[in-house]
């Protein structure tokens, strides 16, 4: 591929399981990314179950055909994409698609599924996909990936800043003024809305998550459970480290229903979150004075207002990705846009001072069109 501004596709379903985020950009290189447009295509409470069910371990006859339905509904997400941009598929130089993290067990294996050649046949370009697995194999943790980006795209001219994200999981990345790889810290705090978000669903079954916040703002937090969760060795590791719902979801959550059902568990939940995010960020983290937050958990209410406490306490300032930059909800899709640009022109996408890996890898797969 040469250097000229391309067209390029980035899907993102990430733990939280809402769905899938579908952005379309143009890049005319490493550090020049615009953003021409974003969707959301939503999952059903059917479709969502069916993710659960293969989390919760269904059989392969099920895995298979989740495998080639996420690549059916990530394709309807960029249908609509390229129909409210007024772009041709032909014009795309490829689509990335990360797929569903099923199983991440660094640095053992990292499992995704979503089947690219569903994508290559409908649109005819080239497809990224699989990108955490070179990274794992390297002996890293194949997460967070984001941090590339975060350096590239995000970094401060005259400061350091942390990039946090709040997905399903919450990850931090350190950047140094300017963005010297070299130099890039970060890692997984723990629980983002994950957890959050289950425990909203068995309190008040047929919520999708907890509304505005509604519910954490309804309780109260217990400290002594909260000194508790917070006890997992998971959060005194300086890193590499990174996590999923293997750890932090439905039967984390349930667990903690059972201790603290109600509006008191959702609260307890978020103090959980900003606990984490806060402690990693203080502790592990050179100085920093300001932390952007981009992600759907920077809809939540009551985590953004108890987040900003807590780091004010600290003398961080804790701003909007959005008014720096643009949607928050984008930021992830973006991020694996670029990660499957660099891809496809040969350079690395890994940060190894996060992950952990041997070395820089040039990552995922590519399905020829």
């Amino acid at each position: 591929m040469s250097d000229a501004p391309v067209l390029l596709v980035g899907l993102m379903s990430g733990t939280s399981l809402d769905g899938v985020d579908a952005v379309l950009v143009r890049i005319a290189g490493p550090t020049r990314v615009e953003l021409l447009g974003l969707v959301h295509r939503g999952y059903t409470p059917h479709e969502r179950g069916q993710i659960e069910s293969v989390l919760r371990g269904a059989s392969i006859a099920d895995t298979a055909r989740l495998h080639v339905a996420l690549a059916e509904w990530a394709a309807e997400a960029v249908d609509t994409l390229l129909e409210t941009t007024h772009v041709r598929a032909d014009a795309l130089a490829g689509i990335v698609f990360p797929g569903q993290t099923m199983w991440h067990e660094p640095p053992v294996v990292t499992f995704q599924i979503g089947e690219p050649a569903v994508l290559a046949e409908r649109f005819g370009v080239r497809i990224v996909s699989n990108l955490r697995a070179r990274d794992v194999a390297a002996g890293g943790q194949g997460a967070p990936l984001v941090p590339m980006a975060d350096a590239l795209l995000f970094a401060a001219t005259d400061h350091a800043r942390v990039l946090l994200n709040l997905g399903g999981m919450a990850n931090v990345t350190w950047v140094p003024p300017r963005g010297e790889l070299a130099e890039v810290l970060g890692a997984d705090t723990g629980p983002g809305m994950a957890v959050v978000d289950e425990l909203a669903r068995i309190a008040r079954p047929g919520l999708p998550f907890d509304v505005d916040g509604a519910l954490a703002a309804a309780g109260v937090v217990n400290e002594s459970v909260l000194a508790e969760l917070l006890a997992d060795p998971f959060f005194a590791e300086r890193g590499p480290r990174s996590t999923g719902r293997e750890r932090f979801g439905r039967e984390f959550a349930e667990r903690l229903a059972t201790r603290l059902p109600g509006v008191d568990g959702v609260r307890t939940a978020v103090a959980l979150t900003v606990e984490s995010i806060v402690r990693y960020c203080v502790t592990m983290l050179p100085p920093c004075g300001e932390v952007v937050v981009a992600g759907g958990g920077s809809r939540h209410p009551a985590l953004m207002a108890s987040l900003e406490a807590r780091l004010q306490e600290h003398g961080i300032r804790l701003a909007h990705f959005e008014e720096l930059y643009f949607v928050a909800e984008a930021k992830e899709a973006v991020a694996f846009a670029l990660l499957g640009w660099l891809t496809l022109h040969g350079q690395p996408g890994n940060v190894p001072s996060v992950t952990g890996a041997a070395g820089a890898r040039v990552l995922g797969c590519v399905t020829p069109p």
